[in-house]
């Protein structure tokens, strides 16, 4: 599998990428077919990608935010990234971690260093931890999955991590296997650009410069029994077009290899990093409106699929793409190792969103939107092809609703500020009155009560 080349040629890509839309009525007609939560072909994403009439692309953002409340309703997932390190022996030219980056200080956490962390983000309220590291050889699978469990075993008092999710380096299926034993969620890797030759180009030395290593990271996750994976580009590097087609055609190649495509998908843009000229001159420059194109017709693409959006766009973009496709983001990051205790270390980008996680959950609230720290699907084998036949017709927000209004609720107890406290209960309250199925809004009042008098991690 390593050496296996799935992607469709390059040029052919390349020419896809130009397909215009013909007229209004093909236009609708696309639409439409969206709004049946089946996806669509890759033909019909080339022709969305390519509208640039306000009008028609708000109305591509309209269906975005049908979709996604039909598939996932008025929640959104909130994470915190743990840096283990930022020793790095790639030498991206985009990235802060890259080994000829003199001017940031390196450093790879130690398994005390990690629990600190770890206690750091608990007291925050976090549940969930996205655990990321640069590639050297000292974050080997030994420390990836010591790490793990030490981050599992944190107890603040009664908090303690229930899920974490790996974004590191591309591996062999049998250290996937270790990271499955370990009890990860879903495992993260972005191709970065799906061009071979800028691919090239922008990764001149080190283990990542294989591409196609790195293009089936995928694939050996998969076989070393992985159930979830999450795929994403760095918008900036190639033609948006081409890097959306590409991964369409990546979350096909894992659906037709595996029945089950892509978990998530990540959409960062570039932004400025300390010691990286790269940054100062974006070669593909992605603005603020294709940019929301961009995330709503993944949206209609892969209805599906979580989206993933990082700390890299301001609050005011965060905010409105809750509306239009992400479903899941960070919430009070810090994007070096140490950061949530000691912030010295070099950080890999800078921040658009600066808030914390309180600030960002109240202005969650205010948009009506549940903020969860939902991990049952994970804990009750709702993963993989299981997750996704749920996924698919719509019917997982039966879970997500009721489990994101639980953790919430357990958040709005123990965290909260009394300002976010005092909105949060009274948007649970609505949402519970608003429940229509009388049995789950019956379990969800009982599970409050239960939440109010100190009990807690209930999911259905």
């Amino acid at each position: 599998m390593n050496n296996k080349d799935w992607m469709p040629d390059i040029s052919k890509i390349r020419d896809l990428a130009e397909t215009k839309i013909k007229n209004i009525n093909e236009f609708n007609e696309i639409l439409n077919r969206s709004l049946l939560l089946k996806g669509l072909n890759i033909d019909d994403v080339a022709k969305l990608l390519n509208i640039e009439d306000k009008l028609l692309i708000d109305k591509i953002l309209e269906a975005a935010a049908i979709v996604k409340e039909r598939i996932y309703g008025k929640r959104v997932v909130l994470f915190a990234p743990l840096y283990t390190g930022n020793v790095c022996s790639n030498n991206c030219l985009y990235c802060a971690f890259r080994a000829e980056n003199t001017l940031i200080k390196r450093v790879i956490l130690s398994m005390d260093e990690i629990e600190n962390e770890t206690r750091a983000l608990l007291r925050e309220g976090h549940k969930r931890i996205l655990l990321i590291c640069g590639e050297t050889n000292r974050n080997d699978i030994n420390y990836l999955t010591e790490a793990i469990e030490r981050c599992y075993k944190v107890k603040e008092g009664k908090d303690y991590v229930r899920r974490i999710n790996v974004e590191v380096a591309p591996m062999e299926a049998d250290d996937f296997a270790k990271l499955k034993k370990a009890k990860i969620g879903t495992y993260v890797c972005f191709q970065e650009t799906y061009d071979k030759d800028l691919y090239a180009k922008y990764h001149p030395t080190g283990k990542k410069s294989d591409y196609l290593y790195r293009v089936n990271v995928m694939h050996r996750a998969m076989e070393g029994g992985i159930d979830d994976v999450g795929i994403g580009v760095l918008f900036g590097l190639a033609d948006y077009r081409f890097e959306v087609l590409s991964m369409f055609a990546h979350a096909e190649e894992l659906e037709r290899a595996y029945g089950c495509g892509p978990h998530t998908i990540s959409v960062p843009r570039i932004e400025r990093a300390d010691g990286v000229p790269f940054t100062e001159n974006i070669p593909y420059p992605v603005s603020d409106d294709d940019f929301k194109k961009i995330v709503a017709v993944i949206r209609l693409a892969v209805p599906y699929t979580g989206i993933i959006l990082s700390s890299r766009e301001s609050t005011e973009m965060r905010n409105e793409l809750f509306k239009y496709g992400v479903s899941q983001a960070s919430g009070g990051a810090k994007t070096n190792p140490g950061g949530y205790t000691d912030s010295s270390a070099g950080r890999q980008f800078s921040q658009g969103d600066i808030r914390t996680l309180d600030e960002v959950i109240s202005s969650l609230v205010d948009a009506k939107f549940i903020p969860s720290f939902c991990t049952g699907c994970y804990r009750n084998g709702r993963v993989g092809h299981d997750f996704m036949d749920l996924a698919k017709p719509g019917l997982i927000q039966e879970y997500c609703l009721p489990n994101g209004v639980f953790t919430f609720q357990e958040y709005l107890e123990d965290f909260a500020s009394e300002k976010t406290k005092e909105k949060g209960i009274k948007l649970v309250e609505e949402i519970i009155k608003e429940t229509s199925n009388e049995n789950t809004k019956k379990t969800m009042s009982e599970y409050i009560k239960k939440i109010k008098n100190g009990e807690r991690d209930l999911y259905l």
